[in-house]
């Protein structure tokens, strides 16, 4: 299966969906955002896929989003995606893209709705919370 991630290597939110991804047994195609950042039409594209409005994908905490004044809801979706491939810290993740669909995860177990249920077992958050059961089941 072919997944893509839009990932952060600094975001605990972003190394807990990578690793909830290669639990399955897929190495992902890993895009560092802040490095590479999708294009208007990618970005576009992704935050539609995953069912969000621009304004849900815009990043506020760790970000210049208030001294951008970007909490203005005069602002269209325009100048908000202007302003995230101006700065991409501003663009939420980690963004996961799978053949089962898009998403923003946030939190990181909301990866699995687009995963096969192929887990190798356990998984705990680096946080430790406990996602996934000794036989890979989704822990409710």
């Amino acid at each position: 299966m072919n997944v893509t991630i839009y990932h952060n290597t600094q975001c605990g939110t972003s190394r807990n969906t990578l690793a909830m991804i290669r639990n399955t047994g897929i190495e992902p195609d890993i895009i560092e955002y802040l490095k590479d950042p999708p294009s208007r039409a990618q970005l576009v594209k992704m935050i539609a896929d995953a069912g969000l409005t621009v304004r849900q994908a815009i990043r506020e905490k760790g970000t210049p989003y208030a001294e951008l004044g970007l909490d203005n809801p005069a602002l269209t979706d325009d100048q908000l995606l202007d302003a995230m491939l101006k700065d991409p810290i501003l663009i939420n993740r980690p963004f996961v893209i799978t053949p089962l669909g898009t998403r923003l995860a946030r939190p990181s177990e909301v990866v699995l709705d687009i995963l096969p249920g192929t887990h190798k077992g356990a998984f705990t958050k680096e946080d430790g919370e406990q996602v996934l059961d000794g036989e890979g089941k989704r822990i409710v």
